[in-house]
């Protein structure tokens, strides 16, 4: 699979998928017009991806997300549920999200969704490195 990257605007964050170095990424605010209509493609590639990826493959999801809104938030979910099915099969993954301490509501963005899932899911302080 080719690398997937979608530049960050001021409403969307930088998506970054290395399939080679089984890494995905996505940093940044996330409050676009339409975030089903941002994040499909993300998602299309995220579902070829998981069908193809092998069971010795690891890979790291790492999230910097400052803001999400509501829309985004139903978006990231689905996406999580993705991984989490994959996990579930028996396929290596694990979603490293990396915080600012000072941005409460980011903190609890992110303790929301690992409340909802039984992978590997850490919160991290951001400029730590896992």
């Amino acid at each position: 699979m080719k690398l997937l990257y979608v530049e960050g605007t001021k409403s969307t964050p930088e998506v970054r998928f290395d399939p080679q170095a089984g890494t995905l990424a996505i940093t940044g605010q996330s409050y676009p017009e339409n975030a089903f209509q941002f994040y499909e493609p993300v998602m299309n590639w995220m579902d070829e991806y998981l069908d193809q990826m092998k069971r010795d493959t690891v890979v790291s999801i790492e999230l910097q997300l400052p803001y999400i809104n509501t829309s985004s938030t139903k978006c990231f979910m689905i996406l999580l549920e993705k991984l989490e099915n994959a996990y579930a099969a028996g396929k290596a993954v694990e979603v490293r999200w990396y915080c600012d301490a000072e941005n409460e509501a980011e903190q609890e963005c992110a303790e929301e969704f690992k409340e909802d899932l039984q992978l590997p899911f850490s919160i991290l302080p951001r400029g730590t490195v896992a």
